[in-house]
């Protein structure tokens, strides 16, 4: 090899050598003693006092700033080195189990700061405010049973956590740490005498507990539910239910909604007897589908307030009158019997009635409307077989447009009959 290639080999290999060897020395990018976080307070000076906090979160007491924060730049709000969402989950993956059966909103949505401080705080736990002051903030209905009800769950007031995870539960809804009435029974002997005479000798320690009372608080003795069946409330179990001696004493005498028809025939014989019959009301589960056969929260027995309890077979319908501009105040309230007759009807969709003008009219004078004629008189000229009602132009539910009109009403909604106005 010549003397002159040697030596532009050598010119080339000395950058080369020089960008692979680091700095010398323990501190290779030359940093300040407690760059990563004690630093950070000669310019942070109110920060002093948070670190002086009973409870610092783990990060900030090792003086660990940039396990949180970037030091430079960041896409992210208050120089945070991830989204919220993820950061607390880097070391605190482990707070959602796999497969759990129920998540607290705001741990779903990453929104941990909602009540952790992620700095320090005067709480165990880093809690902005106390554990159970922090669940009244969102849970307020829940709350006031537990401590402004006649009779009060003792612990619902006090400690919230006794039978809620904050975060996640892996077996149970609600949060709860165990499933009822493995939780009750934590407490409450369901072995001792009183206990057993108080529920007529009925082995209630294999049933739900929450079928029958409220685990907060209520008005009614006994922590029942604010309707109470009236068996339940005359301890007339046998009415329903087997002897408590039987081996299936917590089994129904009879299925569906003949075991309702004792007491209710003539609710029953008129639903019987109609055109159109609402299916939950006479399937193999009949009455139970909507109605809780021991007490409940709701009035008329139901299980879940009317809007959520329709949106158990309809959401479909419920979801896009929830996204309509404008909404029917029945619908929107929930309030779904003013139109529909929830067990049977002689009209279609189970309404109330048969004219729409006289079932809108219950609400809305339609002799008031703007002088577009309307009633059995004036046909649809969209279709000569139909007339022209409130249908006709309102959606029943809701809709983008004012008024909740099928269309436009300022042009395409009126073309559709007046041809001539398209000139």
């Amino acid at each position: 090899m010549s003397l002159r290639i040697r030596a532009l080999l050598v010119l080339l290999a000395v950058p080369l050598l020089g960008a692979t060897v680091p700095p010398a020395g323990p501190n290779p990018h030359r940093l300040k003693p407690g760059a990563q976080g004690r630093l950070c307070l000669e310019c942070h000076t109110t920060f002093q006092d948070t670190v002086k906090l009973p409870f610092v979160h783990t990060p900030v007491k090792s003086g660990n700033c940039v396990d949180c924060h970037s030091p430079h730049a960041s896409d992210h709000g208050k120089l945070l080195s991830a989204d919220a969402n993820a950061l607390c989950a880097r070391c605190h993956a482990g707070r959602i189990p796999e497969k759990a059966l129920s998540v607290h909103a705001p741990v779903a949505a990453g929104e941990c700061v909602k009540c952790h401080d992620p700095h320090a705080s005067t709480n165990r736990n880093t809690l902005r405010i106390p554990g159970n002051q922090i669940c009244a903030g969102c849970h307020q209905e829940l709350f006031a049973a537990a401590t402004q009800s006649k009779f009060r769950h003792s612990p619902a007031g006090k400690d919230c956590l006794g039978c809620h995870d904050p975060h996640a539960s892996g077996r149970s809804p609600f949060l709860l740490k165990k499933e009822v009435p493995a939780l009750c029974s934590g407490c409450h002997r369901t072995d001792q005498p009183a206990f057993v005479k108080q529920h007529m000798n009925y082995p209630v320690a294999r049933g739900r507990c929450t079928s029958c009372h409220d685990p907060h608080g209520s008005n009614n003795s006994g922590l029942l539910w604010a309707t109470v069946h009236s068996p339940v409330a005359g301890k007339m179990c046998r009415q329903c239910h087997p002897d408590p001696s039987s081996p299936t004493a917590l089994a129904t005498r009879k299925t569906g909604f003949e075991l309702c028809r004792g007491c209710h025939s003539a609710l029953l014989n008129e639903t019987l007897s109609r055109n159109r019959v609402h299916y939950p009301a006479v399937d193999r589960v009949g009455c139970l589908n909507c109605h809780n056969p021991h007490a409940s929260a709701q009035k008329a027995l139901l299980l879940k307030p009317t809007k959520d309890l329709c949106r158990s077979c309809h959401a479909d319908t419920v979801a896009r009158q929830e996204r309509s501009l404008t909404r029917h105040p029945p619908a929107d309230e929930g309030q779904c019997g003013s139109c529909h007759s929830p067990h049977a009807s002689d009209h279609v969709f189970l309404l109330q009635a048969g004219d729409l003008l006289e079932l809108c009219g219950t609400c809305h004078d339609y002799k008031k409307h703007a002088s577009h004629p309307i009633g059995d008189k004036v046909v649809d000229q969209r279709n000569p077989n139909l007339t022209v009602n409130c249908r006709s132009c309102h959606r029943t539910h809701g809709s983008e447009f004012k008024a909740f009109t099928y269309a436009d009403p300022g042009a395409d909604l009126c073309v559709q009959c007046h041809q001539d106005l398209r000139r």
